[in-house]
């Protein structure tokens, strides 16, 4: 048997990635959601649209995506590390503080859609009730990956209208596990009516694998990681973490949950740990890549013999989901006295079908719940609904509002993640023993103040003591915005060594160019390059000894306090004023050497298109 080609084996990842490295900056040139461009490929790609000419042209098999099954099983990792990265930025008791949205909002939005959907289906299409049940459970879904991309976008994640869509949206995740058992329910009855002992073990062993994975999460996880970073291996932490994603997913998937909720229960338990800022930062990149496979994988999934049989059809299916699930979403958050802005943009921005109905429709249609050819009409209704996604929450956000912006966010505040860590806090980064010191010092005049250190024994012991510390390489820009550096009051640097001191105190200028930034520094050169990297203030250790050393002496031998501090505060103006210039004459220096070399690239362009004139 010939093997399969390189090219073969590898075209949809190819094709992925082509698709990421044109429609990411092509739609931010023109300032679209770049998730419309990814479903727009997939449409394009997929074996309703290039692949369907692959038999008479040969080459387009090369550009199609031809097994979208196989791009669709990887592709459900996108939505996997999208819940994992919104459990991170939750906790157990901000869950808690949620439950007024999620059993009340959430649970009504599921409960209300679903029996008005089902009715539609029952009295409209004909359909027996069971059937109709599972039809309006799956419409009433919305688009997790899609919903909170396109408000990540748009920066509305942590808006009150983003919390509200958020908390429908896990309740919706949380009810796909009892839905998928329901549909299994509805097989097996067709062979035999159910005891109360079988629908027993049916659920109990589900939830027992539910509990024991959260249970295990807390006994291990932190363990775990506090190893995994004792090792000072990039590899390995990013290793670590696709365990955990990963394995979690399994778990709860094998346990009839969905691997999405497994993800999301292993990200709250890391969300109560010192790990969770570098984590985030490692897994970002995942989440990025493989949502986009996963829009595009929808878009792959879009059967065009269908829509292009009855186009008004199909729209007019999908503009009455969207007018319906809208309507029902803004009324009831108004019953729960939602302001009327914030009630018409979740209802917008959840008003699209959703992943999880394509899920349930292909499990209903397999197991004969559902008539084929109904599921196949939902789908298509489903995914052009998608497509109006990016526009109706760009709609939504221009709802006026009858309250001020501040007065909207202190109504929803017990909802809003910690998403602004260092906000009017000073930020320390070292926590060792000058770090700690500074840190003593500011809680004395009750200053607030958050902290970074990559020692792991630093970091644990610190956050028992109840500090506010995350452990990570600061010298990453992504680690110093998760920790809150553009909301900061000021930074202060004190690691010890010196590359890395610079290297942090360069990232945090080039982000905060306003910023009051004071670093420890070593010695005077040290302090030098510090100040030229961005500093306002840098304070060489072996300077401050002995100006410290002064102090005393005078002191001892009798020379008036307040003539000693004096001085030594005139000796350390000195010192700053010969060091600060210093750095300027080396800035200056630098941008003359940069100006030279352009002018000189410059002359021998010239020089280049005179000689080929020439020629």
């Amino acid at each position: 048997m010939t093997p399969p080609s390189p090219l073969e084996s590898y075209r949809e990842a190819l094709l992925f990635l082509a698709t990421a490295g044109v429609v990411v900056p092509l739609f931010h040139r023109l300032r679209l959601s770049p998730v419309l461009g990814f479903l727009a490929a997939g449409v394009a790609l997929g074996p309703f649209g290039l692949g369907r000419f692959g038999d008479h042209v040969e080459f387009l098999n090369y550009l199609s995506i031809s097994n979208v099954e196989r791009v669709a099983s990887v592709a459900e990792f996108g939505l996997v590390f999208l819940l994992f990265m919104i459990g991170l930025e939750l906790s157990w008791e901000r869950l808690e503080r949620m439950r007024r949205l999620i059993f009340g909002l959430g649970l009504a939005q599921m409960l209300v859609s679903t029996g008005a959907l089902a009715a539609i289906g029952y009295f409209w299409f004909a359909l027996d009730p069971a059937p109709s049940l599972v039809m309006g459970g799956a419409l009433a879904m919305s688009s997790t990956g899609l919903v909170m991309g396109v408000l990540a976008e748009t920066r509305r994640l942590n808006k009150p209208a983003g919390r509200a869509a958020f908390a429908v949206l896990l309740t919706q995740d949380l009810a796909v596990a009892p839905a998928l058992l329901f549909i299994s329910l509805m097989q097996r009855a067709h062979e035999h009516p159910l005891t109360p002992f079988e629908l027993f073990a049916t659920f109990a062993p589900a939830c027992v694998a539910l509990g024991g994975l959260i249970l295990a999460g807390r006994l291990f996880l932190r363990p775990l990681f506090h190893l995994v970073a004792s090792a000072q291996s990039t590899e390995l932490f990013v290793a670590a973490c696709l365990l955990i994603v990963v394995g979690a997913g399994v778990v709860s998937a094998s346990a009839g949950f969905s691997m999405e909720l497994g993800a999301f229960v292993a990200g709250l338990l890391l969300a109560e740990t010192e790990y969770r800022r570098e984590i985030e930062v490692t897994m970002e990149p995942f989440k990025g890549l493989l949502l986009g496979l996963f829009f595009v994988s929808i878009g792959a999934e879009l059967n065009l013999d269908l829509l292009l049989g009855d186009p008004l059809l199909f729209v007019g299916y999908a503009s009455g989901l969207i007018g319906l699930k809208a309507a029902l979403t803004s009324l009831l958050a108004l019953a729960l006295k939602f302001p009327a802005s914030v009630a018409a943009e979740t209802g917008l921005l959840l008003a699209p079908g959703g992943e999880f109905a394509f899920a349930l429709l292909t499990f209903a249609s397999v197991a004969g719940v559902l008539p084929g050819q109904h599921g196949a009409e939902a789908m298509v209704a489903v995914t052009l609904s998608m497509f109006a996604a990016p526009l109706l929450a760009r709609l939504g956000a221009r709802f006026p509002s009858g309250k001020s912006a501040e007065a909207l966010r202190a109504e929803f505040a017990h909802l809003m993640p910690e998403g602004d860590v260092a906000a009017g806090k000073v930020l320390i980064v070292g926590f060792g023993r000058v770090g700690a010191l500074l840190g003593e010092m500011l809680s004395r005049h009750e200053i607030p103040f958050v902290a970074i250190d990559d020692a792991v024994s630093v970091v644990a012991e610190r956050r028992n003591e109840g500090v506010d510390i995350y452990w990570g390489s600061a010298e990453k820009r992504e680690l110093l915005a998760k920790c809150g550096l553009e909301q900061a009051r000021a930074l202060a640097v004190t690691v010890t060594k010196v590359e890395a001191a610079v290297e942090i105190v360069r990232v945090a200028h080039e982000m905060r160019g306003d910023m009051t930034i004071v670093a420890r520094a070593r010695d005077a050169d040290h302090a030098t390059r510090l100040y030229e990297a961005g500093a306002t203030d840098a304070i060489p250790e072996t300077i401050e000894a002995s100006l410290q050393l002064a102090e005393t002496v005078l002191v001892d031998i009798g020379v008036p306090m307040g003539h000693v501090i004096a001085s030594i505060h005139g000796k350390r103006d000195e010192y700053r004023e010969i060091l600060k210039p210093k750095a300027e004459e080396a800035r200056e220096r630098q941008f003359k050497r940069l100006a030279l070399r352009s002018r000189l690239l410059a002359r021998r362009r010239v020089q280049n298109q005179a000689e080929d004139e020439t020629g």
